[in-house]
Formats: structure tokens, C-alpha cells, sequence
């Protein structure tokens, strides 16, 4: 049980020693910025799924800047964020200039998360793959 849970503990904290990016400080940006246009409007209006989108977005900047695992913050925040847009095309579009905004940030924060998730699986990739060797050493003994 106690490996378990150092086991959990290590893929949480992967990301934890790797620096953060300027495209990490624009998605924090985005990220900022929408969360606070949901508790702008559940202030405004009252609406909990607000509140609730606000504050999932704030959390998910200070759980990346803790260091947990940032691809599975990717995973999750792109259809937690896909849903945002998708809701609301679904309530009617309420508040349209300030939904506009919002869904522009909104976009650009998928593509931003879903670019740091193909880039940081392609390094990850790159880092496992095993090196073939078997070439250098017959070149080395001159095979």
C-alpha cells in the first residue's frame, strides 16, 4: 500500500523539476483570464456551473505551478474547457460580447494545451526510445 501510494505521488509530481515555458505562462495567462471571467459572471448573475468553471480554472494554475503532472492537466483541461465553449453555444450564447471574449480565450487555451501535450509527449518519447548501438560499435570495430 505504501508503494502505492509513493508510486501516485511520483506521477503526480512528474513535472515538478521542469521549467515552465513562455507558452506555459501564456496558457496560465488564458487560463487566469478565463476563471476570472466565470466569477465575474457567477458574482453577476448568481449561476453556480460559474463559479464552479472559475474556480476550476483557477485551480488547475496553481496545481501546474505546484508542479503536478502537467500532461494529465492537459488531458483533463482541454475537454474541461471544450465543455465551457460547447455550454454555452447550448444556453443560447448569453452575454454575447463578453462570451465572444471569453470563447476567443477559451480556444486559444485548448490549442495551447493540446500543442504542450503532443510536444511535451514527443520529448518524453524521445528521451525513452532506446538507442541501436548494434551500428555504432560494428562501424567502431570496423564490421
Amino acid at each position: 500500500m505504501a508503494e502505492t501510494t509513493r508510486s501516485i505521488g511520483r506521477i503526480a509530481l512528474a513535472s515538478r523539476d521542469e521549467p515552465l515555458t513562455r507558452l506555459h505562462w501564456v496558457a496560465i495567462g488564458l487560463a487566469l483570464t478565463t476563471g476570472v471571467v466565470h466569477l465575474y459572471l457567477y458574482v453577476a448573475q448568481g449561476f453556480l456551473p460559474f463559479l464552479l468553471a472559475g474556480l476550476g480554472f483557477l485551480g488547475a494554475v496553481v496545481l501546474l505551478v505546484a508542479g503536478v503532472n502537467r500532461r494529465v492537466l492537459y488531458v483533463v483541461g482541454v475537454p474541461f474547457t471544450a465543455v465551457q465553449i460547447v455550454a454555452w453555444v447550448a444556453l443560447g450564447m448569453p452575454d454575447f460580447a463578453l462570451g465572444v471574449f471569453d470563447k476567443t480565450v477559451e480556444v486559444a487555451l485548448v490549442v495551447a494545451l493540446a500543442y504542450l501535450f503532443v510536444i511535451e509527449r514527443r520529448a518524453k518519447r524521445a528521451v525513452e526510445r532506446p538507442t541501436d548501438t548494434s551500428s555504432v560499435a560494428a562501424v567502431a570495430t570496423g564490421r
